[in-house]
């Protein structure tokens, strides 16, 4: 029985996937970022000159918009106060997928591209704002993205976030803005004001992966004061393993995540690398053959029209 008082029954397929209840606030987000990014895609197909825009795009924003749905509307959004272990799978969905498909997604090229000339000099000048450039700073967003989360789960917040619902959420927007800012100078489609190269993203990323691990250890060694033990122990229930051995599990899983999403962003660098290499090898090779026709066309012009003889 929760502080509620309401019995919490034991997480299923179908409490955890199919019991959906509403979270205004995220709700709201997610629909809002739907249509835009649906109208965007309407408008560049609609123009005079219609412009296609990559459907594998448009499906990675979606599919980071699910992300976000199922981590905060699902039955999961109800057990993260429950089990600190299931907080922390909502933790890996907000934080780290959603975030890297969304910046997969390029929704800032696509509102440049779709919109008119003075929404563009406003997005241009959002994008190079000092704030905007200081946030995605790669050593600022690193330390956003790692820093931040033992400041959350090691202090007094993380635990006033289980008792109240509007710190409750906004520590859901803080794992998708800090994800965000990491996926965006990591991977990220969308223009910026410094823009690293993919050696320095591949880096980037590499640098990054010890932050969850140390966390699982910090999270792992932390058995004398389990993190928001008062409240996760406070639920009365006949099911699941002790708040120590959960904390244990949700430790394995920062750990094991953390790792993953760090192989996995830097597949992503690498993919992006060796397409950026292979563009510019084609635009190079293209020069060269202009170049080549050029000069062969100027040759053949002299040899049918031979200079004047002068005597």
């Amino acid at each position: 029985m929760g502080e509620n008082g309401q019995v919490v029954p034991a997480p299923t397929l179908r409490t955890v996937v199919l019991d959906w209840q509403l979270d205004p606030t995220m709700a709201l987000v997610v629909v809002g970022l739907a249509a835009l990014y649906g109208t965007g895609v309407r408008r560049l197909a609609r123009r005079a000159e219609p412009r296609r825009w990559p459907a594998s795009r448009t499906a990675a924003f979606f599919a980071g918009l699910l992300t976000v749905a199922f981590a905060t509307q699902s039955g999961l959004a109800r057990y993260d106060t429950v089990r600190f272990s299931l907080h922390t799978v909502q933790h890996v969905l907000l934080g780290m997928l959603a975030p890297m498909l969304f910046a997969l997604g390029a929704p800032v090229t696509l509102a440049l591209q779709a919109s008119s000339r003075s929404t563009q000099r406003v997005l241009l000048r959002l994008v190079h704002h000092p704030v905007v450039a200081t946030l995605t700073h790669p050593v600022v967003a690193w330390g956003i993205f790692g820093g931040t989360l033992f400041a959350l789960y090691f202090s007094p917040l993380f635990e006033l976030s289980l008792r109240n619902d509007l710190v409750h959420q906004a520590v859901h927007l803080h794992f998708l803005v800090a994800g965000a800012l990491f996926c965006w100078t990591a991977v990220g489609l969308d223009p910026m004001r410094r823009r690293i190269g993919h050696p320095a993203r591949m880096l980037f990323v590499l640098l990054a992966v010890p932050f969850h691990a140390f966390l699982g250890l910090a999270v792992l060694s932390s058995d004398a004061r389990p993190l928001g033990g008062e409240v996760y122990g406070a639920v009365a229930r006949s099911w699941g393993s002790s708040v120590v051995a959960d904390q244990h599990v949700a430790a394995g899983i920062l750990w094991a995540v953390g790792d993953l999403f760090g192989v996995l962003a830097g597949a992503v660098v690498a993919a992006q690398w060796i397409t950026s290499d292979a563009r510019r090898q084609a635009r190079e090779d293209r020069r060269l053959d202009a170049e080549s026709a050029a000069r062969s066309a100027d040759a053949d012009d002299g040899a049918t029209n031979p200079p004047p003889v002068t005597t």
